[in-house]
């Protein structure tokens, strides 16, 4: 369909996270957050199948940089590439169009704006004919609709930068572990037994407090008081094993602020032969098995690499990964969760 004659669509912005990550062979992915474009009610990254890329509207980056961000994108400036060409999407990692990017020709007819032509481009010029993607758009979106959305972002709505958690517990060498850990992806993090005494403006900067397996409910109790008598909406999360790639996927899923039915990963159950698993979108899983022996030994399984549509699948997977005192944890570009495997009845 032409651009001239493409319906409306409606467009908006949310919150949007690329889960940080500790990999099996010793690597990392680092966390980005970053606002994505809701296109028709939908991420738009959605569309793309299961690219690893954030838009460039992410917390992380200068807020000069930000504001150009937006402004380019709300067509007051020329555009970054030939061709009427702007970056949607780019690399994680290091934002570099070698590496490849999801570009687009945005351009203005009369009052509406028109998202066309999506392609791959590792270049300066796109090739359409090789690495355009057909059937994604064009998009037409009212223009007051499509302005407000991105000007309420240069009136200090950017996306939340609190990207620091609050480990809480007494096993030191486990938490200072899972600090290291999530450091290295780009998670800020800080130890302590409590929150007494803390101030306010302290505990504004923290997303998440996570306790260890050890930590007694009361101890949990006064630290969730501390954040409420400080007004401060923050995630808890409750340990499940000392095993440091389990917690980080947990404190990866309780600071993801995305909206709920905006998840690509939205469900995990596990017991002793397989898993269950829910997404909405077709995407690439991952499922790794970390099993505690009884001499307290970590062995860690990769179990699961493949595509899958959108709905609820059971997988079935190794026992052997699964017995005893074992872990899940699943990820999706973007979507990460965690679960212990239950032994009860099998399906």
């Amino acid at each position: 369909m032409c651009a001239e004659y493409a319906q409306y669509t409606t467009f908006g912005l949310a919150p949007a996270m690329r889960a940080g990550g500790v990999l099996n062979d010793g690597g990392y992915q680092v966390h980005r957050d970053f606002l994505d474009f809701i296109v028709d009610g939908r991420p738009l990254l959605f569309q793309l199948s299961d690219l690893d890329a954030v838009s460039p509207l992410a917390s992380d980056v200068p807020p000069a940089i930000f504001t150009a961000q937006v402004r380019s994108l709300l067509l007051e400036s020329p555009a970054p590439l030939p061709g009427d060409r702007y970056v949607v999407y780019g690399c994680p990692e290091c934002e570099d169009l070698a590496c490849g990017a999801v570009t687009a020709v945005i351009r203005r007819d009369g009052e509406d704006v028109i998202w066309r032509d999506f392609a791959w481009q590792t270049g300066e010029h796109a090739d359409l004919e090789r690495n355009g993607y057909h059937g994604i758009g064009p998009f037409r979106f009212r223009g007051g609709e499509y302005r407000t959305a991105l000007a309420a972002l240069l009136d200090g709505s950017a996306p939340d930068p609190r990207r620091r958690v609050l480990l809480i517990g007494a096993r030191v060498s486990v938490l200072s572990r899972l600090a290291a850990a999530l450091r290295t992806i780009g998670v800020g993090a800080d130890l302590a037994h409590d929150a007494d005494g803390v101030p306010a403006d302290e505990l504004r900067g923290y997303g998440a407090v996570a306790y260890g397996p050890d930590t007694a409910e009361r101890e949990r109790a006064a630290v969730r008081r501390a954040f409420e008598r400080a007004r401060v909406p923050v995630a808890h999360v409750d340990g499940l094993a000392p095993v440091v790639p389990v917690l980080v996927a947990q404190i990866e899923h309780a600071l993801d602020r995305s909206p709920a039915g905006q998840r690509r990963l939205t469900a995990l159950t596990a017991d002793g032969t397989g898993a269950d698993v829910e997404v909405t979108s077709t995407c690439r899983l991952t499922l790794t098995a970390h099993r505690i022996d009884r001499l307290s030994r970590v062995h860690t399984h990769d179990l699961f690499d493949g595509v899958l549509e959108p709905g609820r699948h059971r997988l079935a997977l190794d026992p052997k990964a699964l017995k005893g005192r074992s872990f899940l944890v699943a990820r999706t570009t973007g979507s990460v969760l965690a679960t212990a495997v239950t032994h009860g009845a099998a399906h």
